[in-house]
C-alpha cells in the first residue's frame, strides 16, 4: 500500500496547556488526492493546517506528513521541511512587506534547494512572472506588498506556494477574497499546478459550492471531538 501524504493518529492540540481545541481520532490523505476540509468558525481548520504543515505541533498522537514524524522533529527542521515540500497560503498571507511582489513569490525557491531544483531549467524569477500571469498580479511583480488590495495579496501568497512544485500544498481560505471569475480561474490554475507534478492539495474553505470540484470532502465539525464536546 502506497504511504499516504498526510496521517494523523489520535492527535490533539491544545493552546498554552489549556482545553483541546482539536481531538482528531484519525486522517488520511492519499498522494495526489485533492481534499476539501470545511467546517464553520471555531472547528479548527486553520489549526488542523498549521499542524500538517508543521507549523504547529501537536500535543499529542503522531502528525506524518510525506513519510516524516512531524513530532519527531524540532522547529527548525519543521521549518525546513516545510520550505522544502509544502506550499502553504496561510489565511492572513504572511507576505513580507519589505520585499516586492516578485521577491515574495520567488522567496521558496530561494530558501529551498529542492524547490530551486525542482524548476529545472527555469529560472525563479521566469517562473515567478508565469504563476503571476496565470493569477493576474503580472503587472504588480515590482510593487511592493503594501500597495496592493488584499484580493491581490491573497494571489501573491497563492502563486509563492505554487513556486517549486511542491509535493503537498494546503491552502487556508484561498479564495475568499476573490470574485466569482477570479477564483474560477484561481482554481483552474491550482488544479493544473498540482496535476502537473502530482502534489497532493489539502483546501479549506467556508464556501460549499467548492466541494463539488474536489475528490473528497470532510466535514471538521463531524471529525473533531473537541468542537463536537464543545457544541454539547
Amino acid at each position: 500500500m502506497t504511504e499516504p501524504a498526510v496521517a494523523l493518529h489520535e492527535v490533539r492540540f491544545a493552546y498554552r496547556g489549556g482545553t483541546a481545541v482539536l481531538d482528531i481520532p484519525s486522517l488520511h490523505v492519499a498522494r495526489g488526492e485533492r481534499l476539501f476540509l470545511h467546517g464553520p468558525s471555531g472547528s479548527g481548520k486553520t489549526t488542523l493546517l498549521g499542524l500538517i504543515a508543521g507549523v504547529l505541533s501537536a500535543t499529542s498522537g503522531r502528525v506524518q506528513v510525506l513519510g516524516s514524524d512531524l513530532g519527531a522533529m524540532g522547529s527548525a527542521e519543521r521549518d525546513r521541511f516545510r520550505a522544502a515540500h509544502v506550499g502553504y497560503v496561510f489565511q492572513m498571507f504572511n507576505l513580507i512587506p519589505y520585499l516586492s511582489v516578485r521577491e515574495n513569490i520567488m522567496l521558496p525557491a530561494r530558501l529551498s534547494k529542492l524547490r530551486r531544483a525542482r524548476l529545472g531549467d527555469a529560472e525563479p524569477n521566469a517562473e515567478a512572472t508565469r504563476l503571476a500571469a496565470g493569477l493576474e498580479i503580472d503587472t504588480l511583480l515590482d510593487a511592493r506588498i503594501g500597495e496592493l488590495s488584499v484580493g491581490q495579496q491573497q494571489r501573491v501568497a497563492v502563486a509563492r506556494a505554487l513556486i517549486g512544485a511542491p509535493e503537498l500544498i494546503v491552502c487556508d481560505e484561498p479564495t475568499s477574497a476573490l470574485d466569482a471569475d477570479r477564483r474560477d480561474r484561481f482554481l483552474e490554475l491550482l488544479f493544473a499546478s498540482v496535476a502537473a507534478v502530482g502534489s497532493t492539495l489539502v483546501f479549506v474553505s467556508h464556501d460549499l459550492a467548492l466541494a463539488e470540484r474536489f475528490g473528497r470532502t470532510v466535514a471538521l465539525g463531524q471529525l473533531n471531538r473537541a468542537s463536537q464536546v464543545a457544541a454539547a
